[in-house]
Order: structure tokens, then C-alpha cells, then sequence
């Protein structure tokens, strides 16, 4: 098999797994977990930055870059969070939920900001969305919020990142560095107010919490290897894996109710996936030049 595909796949099935990690953490507060996360994160891609010889360029980035990429770190820092509090809250199904929307989501903030036209079938996978998640409200009995949440702050993060001018590794670094400080600062605070968790635990707890950087770092680099080596329009498949994996997660390992009900808006969703991959499949199709007709 492809080593890209393989890297993919091990990023997709590594996000999708965290749920189990995070959920290790559940006795933490979420607030504290998350200011770990950005610390340990921002430590290990430094040290993966200067490896590379580029620390010092970052120093000169422009107010207008830096700009683009404190709201990068805003938007990831609320998905982040909304993430790591809706799996220790119970929540696996509906974040599940919020990522295999995700793309449909991008395709929408497509329309509404950048002016992009939607093709016939992209609009019926939509519509399908749509129906799938009014469906889901009703059986709620209010509309999805963790799931909006977590593919609204994801697919606006992508927008941004999309005008983003530097390497992966070093952006996410850099937003990791715009947030570190204040995270810093929280556990300080925490920490002079006797709340503070870690070195005040038992040493797994306090691994778990150093550990959160290489977690949030390894499935990056993998995705980053993967994108390298082959098309997007297979990262595109791949990237059900972890949506899949948190679903099983849910359903199986934290035993969440799963109603028929909630499986029929999901089936819609899932419906909507389908017809979004076939048409992406034959718009790649048609837009590829004809034997003998290379580009000039």
C-alpha cells in the first residue's frame, strides 16, 4: 500500500482514537487539559521548528500574517475545547456527528463567502444534510450544538487556514505560540490558587497531561507526510475514518444511547457524504484531459 495512504490513515485513525485518551482525562478540568495541550503542544513543535533550522524566520513574520494566525488559534482553540469537554462529558455520538458534517460545512462557507457555485448534486447533498440534521433537532428536541460547534469552528479554521502563508508545521506552531502564553498564565494562576491538577495527582494523570502535546502533534505530522504523497480526493475518503472511529467509540466502548431515530438522521448525512464523493469522483473525471490532450 501507498505509504501516504497509510500515513493517512494512521492520522484519521489516531483522531479518531483520542477520544479514549481524552477521555482518560475526564477527572480534569477541561480548562485545565486545554491550556496543557496548547503548552506541551507549542513545546513540541518548537523543538521540531528549531530542528529544522527555521525558529528564527518565524520571528519576523508580518502583523498582517500574525493576524491571520491568532484567529487561526482563536477558532482552533474553541474546537479543541468543545471537543476534549464533549468526550469527557458524554458526548462522543454528537461530536461524531459534528465532523462528518464538517465537509458539507466547508462547502457552504464555500458558497456563502467565497462566491463558489455548487453543482446539481452538491446542492442535493446539502438539502440531504439539511434533513438529516432537522431530524436530529427533533429528536433532541433542540438542535445539535456540539456538532455545529465543532464543524463551525473547524471549517471556518480551514477558511482562514486557506489564506494561510506558511508551511503546516510552522503555522501551527505559530498558533500554538500566540496561545501559550495565556495558557501559561491560566496555570500559573490555578496553580498559586492550589487548583492546579498536575504534579498535585497521581504520576499517570500528570503523564497523560505532558502527553497531550505528542497526541495533538503525531497525527499532524502524519497528515502532513500524507498529503504530500497522494491526491486530496483520497485524503478526502480517509478523513471518515475518524468521525467512523468516534462513533464506534461511542456507541460501543461509552455505551451512548443510539436510537433508531438518531440513526435515520445520520443515515441522511451519510447519504449526503455518498453523493458529495461520487460527484467530486466525476468532476475530477471530466476535468481530466482526454488522451492526446495534455496540457500545453
Amino acid at each position: 500500500m501507498n505509504r501516504g495512504v497509510l500515513h493517512g490513515a494512521a492520522a484519521y485513525s489516531l483522531w479518531g482514537a483520542l477520544a479514549l485518551y481524552w477521555n482518560l482525562l475526564r477527572a480534569v478540568p477541561t480548562a485545565q487539559t486545554m491550556a496543557h495541550r496548547v503548552v506541551w503542544s507549542c513545546a513540541v513543535l518548537a523543538a521540531l521548528v528549531a530542528g529544522s533550522g527555521r525558529l528564527g524566520a518565524l520571528a519576523g513574520v508580518p502583523r498582517r500574517t500574525l493576524a491571520v494566525y491568532a484567529l487561526a488559534a482563536l477558532l482552533i482553540a474553541v474546537n479543541w475545547t468543545l471537543y476534549v469537554w464533549s468526550v469527557t462529558s458524554g458526548y462522543v455520538v454528537e461530536s461524531s456527528l459534528g465532523y462528518f458534517i464538517t465537509p458539507l460545512v466547508n462547502v457552504t462557507l464555500g458558497v456563502v463567502v467565497l462566491r463558489e457555485r455548487l453543482r446539481r448534486m452538491q446542492w442535493m447533498a446539502v438539502a440531504l444534510a439539511a434533513a438529516g440534521v432537522l431530524h436530529l433537532t427533533r429528536v433532541y428536541g433542540e438542535p445539535p450544538w456540539i456538532a455545529f460547534g465543532l464543524a463551525t469552528s473547524f471549517g471556518t479554521y480551514g477558511l482562514v487556514k486557506k489564506r494561510a502563508p506558511l508551511a503546516p508545521l510552522d503555522g501551527l506552531f505559530l498558533e500554538t505560540a500566540v496561545l501559550a502564553l495565556p495558557a501559561l498564565v491560566y496555570l500559573l494562576i490555578i496553580e498559586g490558587r492550589g487548583d492546579g491538577v498536575f504534579l498535585h495527582s497521581i504520576a499517570a494523570t500528570d503523564w497523560l497531561l505532558a502527553g497531550t502535546g505528542v497526541v495533538t502533534v503525531m497525527p499532524l505530522l502524519l497528515f502532513a507526510s500524507a498529503v504530500q504523497r497522494v491526491p486530496l480526493s483520497i485524503i478526502g475518503v480517509l478523513q471518515y475514518i475518524a468521525p467512523t472511529i468516534q462513533l464506534l467509540l461511542g456507541i460501543v466502548v461509552f455505551r451512548e444511547a443510539f436510537s433508531s431515530a438518531q440513526l435515520t438522521g445520520f443515515a441522511f448525512v451519510w447519504i449526503a457524504l455518498l453523493l458529495f464523493g461520487v460527484d467530486g469522483v466525476w468532476a475530477g473525471r471530466r476535468a481530466r484531459p482526454e488522451p492526446g490532450q495534455g496540457m500545453a
